[in-house]
């Protein structure tokens, strides 16, 4: 089986209209009555249930949206705005973080619906609340705060992978053991026997003779038996660490392809915002 066969990146979910969606019109006119960072963000964990996440997720999730008011404070953003804009992140967050494979295209992908679902009027399917100006301005803060970040929230919010290996290798069956055991059991009562018959038939100097050549023959197998399995041992053993080895170096070239697929997307993305401009 090929590593991570199992694994697939979920697609993204179809776009739709977020207002009031997290923060409610009540929720908004708290924010903007205040100027204080603490403030906010106590109104931030209270709406968008920031509460139930345990740290260090709780403040690194506080972080996101208390800069994203900021930026919206910035941009002159109404109320409305603000808060499609933070519902669209959080989306785009919770989509990132069900896998913890890369999924950058679709990442931006699904944050590209989701903003033009907010810019076109088009009942009941989206509504017209970003300009294309603020469209470019918020895809532009989006790539350089989240996507440049885009690793770590994956280290922080992804569960850990952990990867199981099953070697099959061709060795002694099962079975050869109970039969060895069997054989040399059998050999070693009919020995005790035949050392009986010459006992009784030669006297004490045969009885003597037999019993050193019985304990040769059953220091042997054992001898044998040890050697074959720490043989096997070493076989397992080299295979094991062949494998790591092997598994080791496709992980990490995994993960140098992802970081410079990430910053050649965003470079790109970054030149059209230029040229737009």
């Amino acid at each position: 089986m090929k590593p991570f066969e199992n694994f697939k990146e979920p697609q993204p979910p179809r776009a739709r209209v977020l207002l009031w969606a997290d923060l409610k019109h009540s929720d908004m006119e708290e924010i903007e009555k205040t100027n204080s960072i603490h403030e906010i963000q106590r109104i931030l964990c209270r709406a968008l249930l920031v509460s139930d996440v345990p740290q260090p997720k709780q403040g690194v999730l506080l972080e996101l949206y208390t800069n994203l008011v900021l930026f919206c404070r910035e941009r002159h953003f109404n109320r409305e705005q603000t808060s499609v804009l933070i519902s669209i992140i959080k989306n785009v967050h919770q989509f990132n973080t069900e896998t913890p494979l890369n999924n950058t295209d679709h990442c931006l992908t699904y944050c590209s619906e989701l903003l033009l679902c907010h810019s076109v009027r088009r009942p009941p399917f989206s509504v017209d609340l970003f300009s294309s100006e603020q469209m470019t301005q918020i895809l532009y803060h989006f790539i350089n705060t989240y996507m440049r970040h885009y690793f770590l929230y994956k280290y922080i919010f992804t569960p850990e992978v952990q990867l199981d290996i099953s070697l099959s290798y061709i060795g002694i069956p099962e079975g050869d053991t109970n039969i060895e055991e069997t054989a040399q059991s059998e050999s070693t009562a009919d020995g005790e026997k035949e050392t009986e018959r010459k006992t009784e038939m030669d006297g004490e100097v045969q009885q003597s003779a037999a019993l050193p050549e019985m304990k040769t023959t059953e220091t042997d197998s054992p001898n044998q038996g040890s050697s074959s399995k720490s043989e096997l041992r070493s076989i397992v053993q080299k295979e094991v660490r062949d494998e790591v080895m092997r598994l080791t170096d496709q992980l990490q070239q995994r993960l140098q392809d992802s970081a410079d697929q990430l910053n050649d997307t965003i470079s790109k993305l970054e030149a059209k915002i230029q040229v737009k401009k």
